[in-house]
């Protein structure tokens, strides 16, 4: 049997982008069923991940601007999805956390998503998926520092 190059493969981003683009599409009605939009639902995972957040730290968890995410935390405050509080240690910073509602929400939309991921991963043994799972957070978990080419 001829052993395969294994130069001979796509390179990662020409493999994860498209699936990543794919997977987008696929979630963002389940999203809209609960009426959030990706924003929203990055801060609310983020939150049910890391109670009393800043705002600040919420904003570089989820890779945005402090001030892109004003307005969705507008929103989800006042659906009663988020609770905003003054820090106590500095009273210029709000503290952010889940309601019950946002928790039942965010529940709710993983749920949903994690129901079409089976779906999607059907046709993987379980053994590979732990395989890909554990890989894929290895690499998710990478600093920008790691990523970029050597010098």
């Amino acid at each position: 049997m001829a052993q395969q190059n294994p130069d001979a493969r796509p390179d990662l981003a020409a493999l994860m982008v498209p699936l990543g683009r794919s997977l987008i599409r696929a979630e963002l009605p389940l999203l809209e069923a609960h009426g959030l939009s990706m924003w929203a639902y990055a801060v609310l995972t983020a939150l049910k991940d890391n109670e009393a957040s800043s705002q600040a730290s919420l904003a570089s968890s989820i890779g945005a601007d402090r001030t892109r995410i004003i307005a969705v935390l507008d929103d989800l405050q006042d659906r009663k999805l988020i609770n905003r509080q003054p820090d106590p240690s500095d009273r210029r910073s709000n503290l952010l956390s889940l309601t019950a509602g946002g928790r039942k929400t965010v529940t709710a939309v993983q749920k949903a998503i994690r129901e079409n991921e089976r779906r999607i991963l059907a046709g993987v043994s379980p053994a590979d998926r732990v395989v890909f799972f554990r890989v894929l957070s290895h690499l998710a978990g990478l600093d920008d520092s790691e990523i970029g080419p050597s010098r």
